[in-house]
C-alpha cells in the first residue's frame, strides 16, 4: 500500500473517530438531563417516560458506537488487507472480462451483508425489543434478509454489466451515459418501489370508508394535492414505531399511514401530520432532494471515470486496476467524505422540515401539530435533550423542542 492508501485508511479510522466522539457527546448529554423534562413538555411527558427515553437514547447510541468502530475497521482490512485475496480467488476462476469484475461485486456485496447480518439482528432482537419495540420474528427477520438481498441481485447485477460494458464501449463519455441512465432510473424507482417493491415487505390496504378518510380527503382537497388513493401499512408487523408519508410522482402519489400511528393519535393530530407531509409536496422538498442527489451523483461518477482511467487509484493499495475492484474500493473510501459532507445534508433537511411544520401550522393550526408531535416523541422514546452537536450532523429532522418552539413562537 502507498503513502496515499495509508492516509485514505488514517482518513476512515479518523472519520470513525469522529463518529463515537460525537456519538459519545450524546450520551452525556442526554445522560446529565435525564431526571428534569424539559419544562415545555412538563405536562405531557412524564418524568418515568423521559427517563426511559434517555435510556432508549444511550443504548441506541452505545450500540452505533459499536456499529461506528466495526465498520470502519472492517473497510480498513478490506482495503489493505482484504480485496485483493478476494480478486485473486475469484480471477482463479474467471477469465478476465466482465464476468470477472460484476462477480467480484457481488461477491463482495454478498460477503459484506453477511457481516453486516449480526448487527441487524441485534438491532431487532436486543435493542428494539428490549425497549418492546420490536415484533419481527426470526423467521420474518430472515425472510426480509433474503428478499432484500434477492432485490438487490436482481437490480444491481444488469446495472454492473451495463456500466462495465460502456467503459470499454464508450470509453471518454461512458461515464455521462452510466449517469443519464442511474438518475432515469433513481426517477423511475419514486413510482416503482411503492407500488411494487414495498409490497414485497409490508401489506398496503385502502384507508377505510369513514369520518377519517373524509376529513383527509378534504385536507388533501384544500391543499390541491391529487393523489393515487390512502393507504394503511400493517407496520406493527415488525414494529410499533409510527409514522406516514406520501411517495410518487404525479398521478402515482400515494399517501401511506403507518396502522402504529392510526391507532395512537387523534384525528386531529393524524391530519397535522398529513399536512405537514402536504407540505413537503407543496414547497417541492423530494425534487429538491432529488437534484441535491442527482448533483452528488453526478461527482461520484466524474471521480469513476477518473479512477477508471487511470490505475492511480487501484495503485494506492496495491489493487489490480479491473473496474469491480476499482468500484469497491471506492465505495469503502468515500465514508469521510461523506461525512464531512453530512452536517450540510442533515441542515438541508431540517430547513425542510421546518417549512413543513409552518404549511401544517397554517392550514390546521399549531396545536394539533404541538400534540402529533408531543406524541410521537413520547410513544417512539425519543429524546427531548438531544447533544446540539450530535444533531448538527446526524438529525434530518431539528430536535422536537426546537419545533414545538418555532411553533408556539409562530403568530
Amino acid at each position: 500500500m502507498s503513502a496515499m492508501g495509508v492516509v485514505i485508511c488514517l482518513a476512515i479510522a479518523a472519520s470513525a473517530g469522529l463518529g463515537v466522539y460525537l456519538r459519545m457527546r450524546q450520551t452525556a448529554t442526554v445522560d446529565a438531563h435525564r431526571d428534569q423534562v424539559p419544562p415545555d413538555f412538563a405536562q405531557e411527558v412524564t418524568l418515568d417516560d423521559h427517563r426511559r427515553a434517555a435510556e432508549y437514547t444511550i443504548a441506541k447510541t452505545k450500540f452505533s458506537v459499536a456499529e461506528t468502530i466495526f465498520d470502519a475497521a472492517i473497510s480498513i482490512a478490506w482495503l489493505a488487507l482484504g480485496l485483493a485475496p478476494l480478486y485473486a480467488a475469484i480471477a482463479a476462476f474467471v477469465e478476465p472480462g466482465l464476468v470477472r469484475s460484476v462477480l467480484f461485486v457481488l461477491v463482495f456485496g454478498v460477503i459484506g451483508s453477511l457481516i453486516d447480518m449480526p448487527f441487524a439482528a441485534a438491532r431487532a432482537f436486543w435493542l428494539e425489543d428490549r425497549f418492546g419495540f420490536n415484533r419481527l420474528t426470526p423467521q420474518k427477520f430472515l425472510v426480509d434478509q433474503a428478499k432484500s438481498g434477492a432485490l438487490e441481485l436482481a437490480i444491481s447485477t444488469p446495472l454492473l454489466f451495463g456500466m462495465f460494458w460502456l467503459l470499454s464501449a464508450a470509453p471518454d463519455t461512458w461515464w455521462l451515459i452510466a449517469y443519464v441512465v442511474f438518475i432515469a432510473i433513481a426517477i423511475a424507482m419514486t413510482v416503482i418501489y411503492p407500488t411494487v417493491i414495498a409490497p414485497l415487505f409490508n401489506k398496503f390496504s385502502p384507508l377505510e370508508d369513514g369520518a377519517m378518510k373524509w376529513r383527509m380527503e378534504a385536507l388533501l382537497a384544500r391543499c390541491g394535492f391529487e393523489s393515487k388513493g390512502l393507504y394503511v401499512m400493517d407496520a406493527s408487523t415488525r414494529s410499533t414505531h409510527g409514522n406516514a408519508y406520501f411517495s410518487g410522482f404525479g398521478k402515482a402519489k400515494r399517501i401511506v399511514f403507518f396502522d402504529t400511528l392510526l391507532e395512537k393519535h387523534s384525528p386531529d393530530e393524524i391530519e397535522s401530520i398529513l399536512a405537514h407531509e402536504l407540505g413537503h409536496f407543496k414547497f417541492g422538498h423530494v425534487r429538491q432532494m432529488l437534484a441535491l442527489a442527482a448533483a452528488i451523483a453526478f461527482v461520484g461518477f466524474a471521480v469513476l471515470w477518473w479512477a477508471f482511467a487511470s490505475d492511480v487509484f487501484a495503485g494506492w493499495f496495491g489493487l489490480p486496476n479491473d473496474p469491480g475492484v476499482v468500484l469497491v474500493a471506492l465505495l469503502l473510501a468515500r465514508e469521510p467524505i461523506s461525512h464531512v459532507l453530512s452536517p450540510l445534508l442533515a441542515w438541508r433537511s431540517r430547513r425542510a422540515e421546518f417549512e413543513a411544520d409552518a404549511f401544517a401550522r397554517d392550514i390546521v393550526g399549531k396545536e394539533p401539530m404541538i400534540s402529533a408531535l408531543t406524541r410521537l416523541t413520547r410513544d417512539n422514546l425519543a429524546t427531548l435533550t438531544p447533544d446540539p452537536l450530535y444533531a448538527t450532523f446526524y438529525f434530518s429532522h431539528p430536535p422536537v423542542p426546537v419545533r414545538v418552539a418555532q411553533l408556539r413562537a409562530a403568530a
